[in-house]
């Protein structure tokens, strides 16, 4: 089974960037999409999504955040949010249910410049952590959670560590909201997979030529319960697909 997550930045605009050519071309059994910045009755989808299940999240505040999961296998159940009145107003979490497993996407919040969200961000990192573990309780299955967790996790996750230290998405304290995911339980697949491997980003600032560089920042996750660490067949970064100031991030899982 081919999973893929991909922070869209505005999901019509990646429309006009190649997301359907993206979709024909990878075939993905499920796509999970972060940053729509719509409602669904905004968004003319074209006929390569014809056929997948589609299930939105969208934010209060109109053009911004969002999430969408499209699926051609129908989950079992499908619920938006964590439950927490104070995080489910930016259409963040979506929720669904397999046979097999309960997939969490996610859009975790940015802790912004000067840090000025960090406070807010840490009770998240705190407080997803929590839904994870309950989501496993709940449905009785492994999870497997996707999207954009906006933190790098260590120093071969970006390409200038030492100068982003204490800057959002390297501060100490969300790698360590990061860390203390698979200390948890949750595996990151791509770091199972290939544990030295550099060079390895999924977002690039539209300044300063960064993308063509390869100064970025790896910031896009597939993670799993550790009980289904062996079913890992794959986990890629697609660099080489643009549309977006990130690309999209894989998983292929036998199930």
């Amino acid at each position: 089974m081919l999973l893929v997550s991909w922070n869209v930045n505005g999901i019509r605009a990646t429309l006009g960037k190649g997301l359907e050519e993206f979709v024909v071309q990878h075939a993905p059994d499920i796509l999970c999409l972060q940053e729509t910045k719509a409602r669904e009755e905004q968004v003319d989808l074209p006929l390569a999504f014809g056929a997948y299940s589609r299930y939105w999240n969208s934010a209060v505040k109109p053009g911004y955040s969002g999430t969408a999961i499209f699926s051609k296998v129908p989950p079992i159940t499908v619920r938006s949010g964590m439950g927490i009145p104070e995080h489910d107003q930016e259409g963040r979490v979506i929720t669904a249910e397999y046979a097999d497993f309960t997939l969490v996407t996610v859009y975790t919040p940015n802790s912004q410049d000067e840090l000025r969200r960090l406070p807010y961000r840490m009770q998240w990192d705190t407080d997803f952590l929590q839904y994870l573990k309950q989501t496993e309780q709940d449905f009785g299955k492994p999870v497997i959670f996707c999207g954009d967790l906006n933190v790098s996790h260590q120093e071969i996750d970006l390409a200038r560590p030492k100068e982003n230290r204490r800057n959002a998405g390297f501060s100490d304290e969300e790698r360590q909201g990061f860390s203390k995911i698979l200390d948890a339980g949750f595996t990151d697949s791509f770091r199972h997979l290939f544990p030295e491997k550099t060079g390895a980003y999924s977002w690039w600032s539209y300044r300063g030529g960064a993308r063509a560089r390869n100064v970025g920042w790896r910031l896009d996750y597939f993670c799993l319960s550790s009980s289904m660490r062996e079913k890992i067949a794959d986990a890629e970064i697609l660099a080489q697909v643009t549309g977006s100031d990130h690309c999209p991030v894989s998983l292929k899982v036998t199930i």
